[in-house]
């Protein structure tokens, strides 16, 4: 019974995540509910099983706005490959960091992205990139550099603050924004997927289900936000930003508490 339930919260993450990121916010407290409390309590194997789910429906998102939005590999292509290694030694950088140390700055960061997209109402309406060829893959690169390495090392908002920066400070309008961010979230993800993979922290009996119905919330996701465009991709983004707002700061209360 757990796997369907399971399946059906892997399928509405699937959808989520395709169009703005996000998918984590439903996926892993799923995983933590729903699967017995013995395999729950492994934290490494609950992330593993997450990201193995995510990535596929990751890579179909990628499929299918790459097949119907103009996507700039030029400038992609080397944030994905800094953003795959950044998130590995972010990976790795836990073992030296708290993680934790970063919930206050990510929160007001959160608050600071939303209020600012909720108050320009015309953000992201155009599609008018503002940088040259050279310029947008250098800032690009150190884009998957940074967002590669919180990826690894924190993770919550990654895709929000993806679409935000090909937005605020590429000029991308949200459709083509969000399409370009599932490019450096596969990336990311296939870091993770891979540690976690070869350390044996993949549930395949949930991973794999899972995986199917994140594929088919993504192709759903996809093609809606194809069709419906970039107002609906602006409000399900504030909604997730604001969702995120109040899980970091029920968070930062608690652990005040």
């Amino acid at each position: 019974m757990e796997t369907l339930y399971l399946c059906a919260f892997a399928f509405l993450a699937g959808f989520v995540d395709s169009v703005v990121g996000g998918g984590g916010l439903i996926q892993l407290p799923a995983l933590f509910l729903c699967l017995p409390p013995t395999l729950a309590g492994s934290i490494p194997a609950v992330l593993g099983t997450n990201k193995m789910s995510s990535i596929c429906g990751t890579a179909m998102a990628v499929v299918q706005y790459a097949r119907r939005i103009p996507i700039h590999w030029p400038s992609m292509l080397p944030a994905a490959g800094a953003a795959f290694v950044f998130s590995f030694l972010g990976a790795l950088g836990v073992t030296l960091l708290k993680p934790e140390l970063l919930r206050p700055l990510v929160f007001g960061l959160l608050v600071a992205v939303g209020l600012f997209t909720f108050a320009n109402r015309n953000l992201g309406e155009r599609h008018a990139p503002r940088l040259g060829a050279h310029r947008e893959r250098l800032l690009g690169i150190g884009l998957g550099v940074g967002i590669g390495f919180y990826d690894g090392f924190f993770g919550p908002g990654t895709g929000s603050f993806l679409i935000f920066a090909f937005v605020g400070w590429f000029g991308f309008d949200f459709l083509t924004a969000s399409a370009s961010a599932k490019v450096i979230n596969f990336a990311t993800n296939l870091a993770a997927v891979g540690y976690f993979a070869v350390t044996g922290h993949v549930l395949w009996r949930y991973a794999l289900p899972m995986a199917v119905c994140n594929v088919l919330g993504s192709l759903l996701g996809t093609r809606l936000a194809i069709l419906r465009g970039n107002r609906f991709i602006r409000a399900l983004f504030l909604v997730v930003v604001t969702a995120l707002i109040f899980r970091m700061g029920w968070d930062l209360l608690r652990g005040a508490g």
